[in-house]
């Protein structure tokens, strides 16, 4: 009776201990930081700095939604590196329209250990192009 009170406290704390160590992983990254998800930041250079990223990490893109002023910003999501190199969103996948960085902003979870690209595709291409707005990531496992 007591060897089983013994171990079913065990496996409780064990399953405890694996939770937290796998939560303290997970954050929450606000991409861009202060200066959120726009036009002129060199956000390659802001993954670099604000690596790494785990598995199940999650990226907040925070920007305006369209209001007549400025330009609209989006999510794109490219299928590898030869088209983030080119900005080519041909194959792209929007992940998040122009109306959903507003507010708390749109979450992407890196649910795997792969090599995510990520780009504005807004004024075909030119944000990515010109603007700097993109940037890649390759979550570690944990």
């Amino acid at each position: 009776m007591a060897s089983s009170s013994s171990a079913a406290i065990l496996v409780l704390v064990v399953s405890c201990m694996s939770l937290v160590c796998s939560a303290r992983h997970l954050k929450k990254i606000v991409v861009g930081g202060p200066q959120t998800w726009e036009f002129g930041i060199d956000y390659s250079d802001w993954a670099l700095k604000n690596g790494p990223f785990y598995v199940n990490d999650v990226l907040v893109f925070r920007y305006p939604a369209p209001n007549g002023f400025g330009s609209p910003h989006s999510v794109y999501l490219l299928p590898n590196l030869e088209s983030f190199s080119k900005c080519d969103f041909s194959k792209a996948r929007e992940v998040a329209n122009t109306s959903q960085g507003e507010g708390d902003g749109f979450e992407f979870v890196l649910e795997q250990s792969k090599t995510y690209y990520f780009a504005c595709g807004e004024r075909n291409g030119l944000h990515c192009i010109d603007g700097n707005m993109k940037f890649s990531v390759l979550p570690k496992a944990y």
